[in-house]
């Protein structure tokens, strides 16, 4: 979060167990529980948004493909990142 942008509060209750593991976190990096929990909420942003990207392109070049093996395969990937292993 860049120091020019103004913060606003927002309330979340989170597990105990993340609690200790955010502050044990924040003990380790020498900083505050909320920067912590801040960082992790745009780590978190960023890989949704990375992922979402891959997801586009392999279903583009699904989309492009003509050579039936790389169409089963990305296939198989797209599935993957859908519904799991």
């Amino acid at each position: 979060m860049p120091t020019t942008e103004k913060g606003v509060r927002q309330s979340v209750t989170l597990p105990a167990r993340v609690v200790r593991r955010v502050k044990a976190l924040a003990k380790s990096r020498g900083s505050s529980a909320n920067r912590v929990i801040v960082d992790l909420i745009e780590s978190g942003i960023e890989a949704q948004q990375q992922e979402r990207k891959r997801f586009i392109e392999l279903a583009d070049r699904l989309a492009r493909s003509r050579d039936p093996e790389e169409q089963t395969r990305l296939k198989k990937e797209l599935a993957v990142m859908t519904f799991g292993e």
